[in-house]
């Protein structure tokens, strides 16, 4: 693999490049913060592509969106930047149909990935407008809270005594790419069953994260894992959906259940 793109002066290929993809290993993270092979957690990471373009048989351009659906289990997860750039190899490339372009960045992010991905393409003649929607439950943002730490402390968490089945979501999430140092923000959601988790201080934690340098992907399961050890839930779900920077979105899933993700749209996305 050639060098991390990221915070490096950018050339843009114009026709299909799948030498520009860069696999970031999951394990350096996960080995920091303790996870083990066996993971705590089943899930996946879902990337919806906002300017995705290539050009029909005839060269005339085709315009589309595409959501790549990542396991949470793969060895590696694609560097942001890479993607782009290699979505945006595609502009000058012609193909005979979506589904053929589909089959192709699928197979081209498995690769990379080391395990399945999956892709789907919707274009401006077969997609319909995907409706704002909220995350459920109660959104947590109004409380009156203490001055946080801006550097991430799970002794923030705090829970109580009853047993509750809840759902909370905030949208003062904000973390930097661990290469640049450019801001990542986006909402959260938590939702549990178990000791009742003390809002306020799940709020001071979750904006802890403010000058946090890490992956979005890392972000969420650290924040999984310090939910588990503090509060010790039956049941969690985490999901973020983190606002588009380069025309796309990342919108990591972590769970201890059988759930799986709907790939919500929320309100800056």
């Amino acid at each position: 693999m050639h060098e991390i793109p990221l915070g490096k002066p950018t050339e843009y290929a114009d026709e299909y490049a799948p030498e520009l993809l860069f696999a970031v290993a999951r394990s350096g993270a996960r080995d920091a913060a303790g996870i083990g092979p066996d993971l705590p957690f089943a899930g996946s990471d879902i990337w919806n592509a906002w300017e995705l373009t290539w050009l029909d048989e005839s060269g005339k351009p085709v315009v589309a969106t595409g959501t790549i659906t990542v396991d949470a289990g793969s060895p590696n997860i694609v560097e942001s930047k890479s993607l782009k750039l290699y979505l945006n190899s595609f502009a000058m490339t012609r193909y005979p149909s979506a589904d053929e372009v589909s089959a192709l960045i699928a197979k081209d992010l498995s690769q990379v990935a080391g395990s399945d991905i999956m892709v789907s393409i919707k274009t401006a003649t077969d997609s319909t407008s995907d409706s704002i929607v909220e995350f459920p439950g109660t959104c947590i943002d109004e409380l009156q809270i203490p001055a946080p730490p801006y550097h991430v402390d799970p002794g923030l968490l705090r829970c109580g005594d009853d047993t509750i089945c809840e759902a909370l979501h905030s949208h003062l999430l904000r973390s930097n790419c661990p290469v640049t140092n450019q801001p990542d923000m986006g909402s959260i959601l938590i939702d549990y069953t178990g000791p009742t988790i003390d809002r306020s201080s799940l709020l001071q934690y979750i904006i802890s994260f403010r000058q946090h340098n890490d992956f979005h992907e890392a972000c969420v399961e650290r924040i999984f894992l310090d939910l588990k050890e503090r509060c010790s839930p039956e049941t969690l779900t985490v999901y973020a959906r983190y606002n588009r920077r380069g025309g796309l979105d990342i919108n990591p899933f972590r769970t201890d259940t059988n759930e799986s993700p709907d790939n919500l749209r929320l309100w800056r996305q």
